[in-house]
């Protein structure tokens, strides 16, 4: 009986749009996986903007950084003692352009990563799943991880995400994988 209900919920439309909104989270270890099985039938993008990459290093698994928000200087949050970010404009159509140059289609597999995985990963996945994009995953923790809440190391990102998962990164820029408008 539930079968049948579902089924008619999905029919109607009343589940699909709500699943067709929501990326799904997917571990760095299967994303390495993926791209050493199949690096042409995906599209890996490091959504950080260029100076966190450049401060906190990358990894050069990815194809391309694509910034999916950008760091505005001139905007200071003083409560979070932050600058502010601003959503890139170009988002979409300098990811749709990516997927072009590896001959792929927007019904291919992207994987965003991001910092955590929260903040930029998941809302850049869902973001581009609204653009038309069908097959969108976010890398959960993102490429630096989750902060200890205690101890001697309390507030380093020392837990999971790609960098903690002892996978293939670097340091140092790698410039030809930064997206140049």
């Amino acid at each position: 009986m539930k079968t049948i209900i579902l089924s008619l919920f999905i029919m109607l439309g009343l589940i699909a749009p709500a699943i067709a909104e929501d990326a799904l989270s997917v571990t760095p270890e299967s994303v390495w996986n993926l791209v050493q099985k199949n690096p042409d039938q995906m599209l890996f993008i490091d959504i950080r903007d260029p100076v966190e990459i450049m401060f906190i290093g990358s990894t050069d698994a990815v194809d391309i950084n694509i910034p999916f928000k950008l760091v505005d200087r001139k905007r200071f949050n003083e409560d979070k003692a932050v600058f502010t970010m601003q959503s890139n404009s170009n988002f979409a159509s300098d990811v749709e352009k990516a997927l072009k140059a590896k001959g792929l289609g927007k019904d291919a597999l992207i994987v965003t990563m991001c910092r955590s995985g929260s903040e930029r990963g998941k809302p850049s996945a869902d973001y581009l799943l609204t653009q038309g994009f069908s097959n969108v995953k976010y890398i959960d923790h993102g490429f630096q991880g989750s902060a200890v809440k205690k101890g001697v190391m309390k507030g380093f990102r020392t837990i999971n995400g790609w960098q903690n998962s002892k996978l293939p990164w670097s340091s140092k820029i790698n410039t030809t994988k930064i997206n140049k408008p």
